[in-house]
This record gives C-alpha cells, structure tokens and sequence, in this order.
C-alpha cells in the first residue's frame, strides 16, 4: 500500500505587519483589547499576489524536499484570495516553479490546505501520483472593510506549501476526514462573486462578514467532531497524539477546542501572535514555524484540523517521517517592499473609514 509522506515544507510571509497599536490609529481597538480576545499581536500585509507569496512558498518546499519542479504530478492551491479566478492562480505557480502537470484551485476556506492534503494523498494512494505539491495561501487583507473592528484585527496575508511523496512504509497521512455544513454557510461571507451587479459601483464594496458567536460555537464543535472521527478511523488515541497543529482563527477557539478534547495545552502548536488568521496558509505555515524551532520530531503523530466558510471542516493525522531539516534551502525571495503596513492599506482605510 502506498502512502503520501511530507518531504518537503516551505512558508513566505511579506515583510511589512500591521500590529495591534497601528490598528488603533485609525479604528477604535487597542493591543489591550484584541490580544485578550484573539491572542494576535500583529498581522503581516502583502505587496504582492497571491500567487507571490504561494510560489515562493513552493520553491522553497521543493528545496526542502530535494526536488525539482518537472518531477511534480500535481499541484494544488487552497485560497479563498486568487488574483484571478479565470485561470486559476496555481497555473502561475507551475510557470514559476517549472512544472508540466495538472495544477488546480480549490476554495474551502480555512479548511483549504487540509482539503488540499486529503485530495494529494488520495491521488497518491491511489498510485494516479507519485509527488504532489500542496499551498495553501491568502491575501485576506484586500477582503477587509477597515472600519469594521471585528475582522480587521483577525486577518493577514501569507503562504505555505508542502510536498507529499510516496513511500510504502505506513508514515505520512495516515487518515483525513472532510465535511461540509451548507445550514451555516451565511455566516461567514466575503460578498464577491457573479452576484454582484458588476454595474453598481455600491457592489464593489465587499468584504468579510461573519457571525461570531456562531462561529466559535460551530468552529469548535466541527473540527471536534472530525478530530475525533479521524482518530478513530486510525485506531489512534488521544494519548498517542505528540502534537496538534489547529487552524489559527482564534486563541480562545484553540483554547477550548483542545481543552474538550482533553489535550494538554503545551501539545498544541499556536502562533496566531505573529501572523493573524491567514485561512488556508495558517496550518502549512504553524508545521514550518513548528520544523523551524525544533518542536517536530522524527516518528512524531500529528493531528491537525480546520474549520472555515462554507462551513469546511476538515482534520488529518499526520505520522511525521525520518528528516525534519530540509535537503536543500531555496533562494527565492519576494520582491523589496518599500512601505509599511500602515501605507499599504491606507488607500483601503481612507476609503472605509473616510
């Protein structure tokens, strides 16, 4: 039986953040209200594209994994931020990494890069694959109305991107489950798409909406719920797990999801602080941050789980493989950015907050 194994791993976050205190210039917050509230310090904003940021994320995985481009069988990019949506942004990404394979989108939010993570290993047990490359990547930032407190402290913009190769020996993903629950799917929302009256320059003032009550509730219930499904489908119990890597929405949401699932806080991994909620790029970029610091060890079980619009949920376990450094270490940067974060969403503040 074939398995997908992580070889490779790779992040790119822009250089320019916006933290909680420059927030405060120009909505009424403070670093005193949403760290409590969320656990996030700062949040970096993007200069560039989404696909930028997604493939420089995937070069520098393709080093850590020791290969190539040409050699993948297929790329897939979770974002609910494309640049455009005709073509699809992972094409962009194959042109700059070399690649001749199918290369796809998919949206499911927050839970992307888990969705994408089933879907590559399915095709390489499957024996359809033999190398798969998996981004999840956002630019939540151009989504943002900056005089609404609620989203504009959660969100930022980021990359990450691993890559899964077969192997026989029983490592890698060991199992993933996926669900969707359409009954809540108004909750969350970013009004963009072909029911927008293209005519109405009203329109063109969307952004994220959501209900946050409902969300925590529902956020911890389904990744909960699959978590569990998932573990029991691997026949792995709560004491076997080393780490837990959850989708970065919320601190508290963290906070009480591992704490019903009677998981000690210090197994799982957090770094919402730094970044912000940057949907699908949050779990790609928590597993480098984790690679980075030592924390990830050979043989070690990894679960991970997500939740996002739609309403996605998602969770996998993960049996980590012998190399926790990377083969080689990529030179590709983004281009120089020249502003702060400040400056490059002040066009976009003047315009909401007036």
């Amino acid at each position: 039986m074939q398995y997908a194994t992580i070889t490779g791993w790779g992040k790119c976050v822009p250089p320019a953040t916006l933290t909680n205190h420059d927030l405060s210039t120009f909505i009424e917050t403070s670093d005193e209200w949403i760290k409590p509230r969320t656990g996030i310090s700062q949040r970096h904003i993007s200069h560039v594209d989404t696909s930028e940021l997604a493939s420089v994320a995937a070069q520098r995985a393709l080093a850590a994994a020791g290969i190539d481009g040409s050699e993948l069988d297929m790329i897939i990019l979770a974002t609910a931020s494309p640049d455009t949506l005709i073509p699809n942004i992972a094409s962009t990404v194959q042109a700059n990494v070399g690649a001749t394979c199918a290369a796809f989108d998919i949206n499911a939010a927050c839970s992307g890069f888990l969705y994408g993570l089933g879907l590559g290993s399915a095709q390489i047990k499957s024996g359809q694959c033999k190398k798969v490359l998996v981004i999840g990547a956002e630019r939540l930032s151009f989504y943002l109305d900056w005089s609404r407190r609620e989203t504009a402290v959660l969100f930022g913009d980021g990359a990450g991107a691993v890559v899964l190769e077969a192997t026989d020996e029983a490592i890698g993903i060991l199992g993933y489950e996926l669900n969707n629950d359409p009954a809540g799917r108004d909750i969350l929302k970013a009004g963009f798409g072909t029911a927008m009256d293209r005519f109405n320059a009203a329109s063109l003032d969307f952004y994220i909406e959501f209900n946050g009550q409902e969300i925590f509730k529902r956020a911890i219930a389904g990744m909960g719920k699959l978590s569990k499904k998932v573990l029991e489908k691997c026949d792995t119990s709560i004491d076997d797990i080393d780490w837990v890597i959850p989708h970065q929405a919320n601190e508290r949401i963290i906070d009480t999801l591992i704490s019903r699932m009677k998981i000690p806080k210090e197994k799982a991994i957090v770094n919402i602080a730094n970044y912000g909620n940057t949907s699908a790029a949050t779990i790609p970029i928590a597993i480098c941050d984790a690679l980075e610091q030592g924390k990830i060890k050979p043989g070690q079980t990894i679960l991970s789980c997500a939740f996002g619009a739609g309403l996605t949920s998602a969770a996998a376990l993960i049996k980590w493989g012998d190399r926790v450094t990377p083969i080689n270490e990529s030179d590709a940067e983004l281009p120089p950015c020249d502003k702060t974060g400040i400056e490059l969403v002040s066009k976009a503040v003047k315009h909401f907050c007036g």
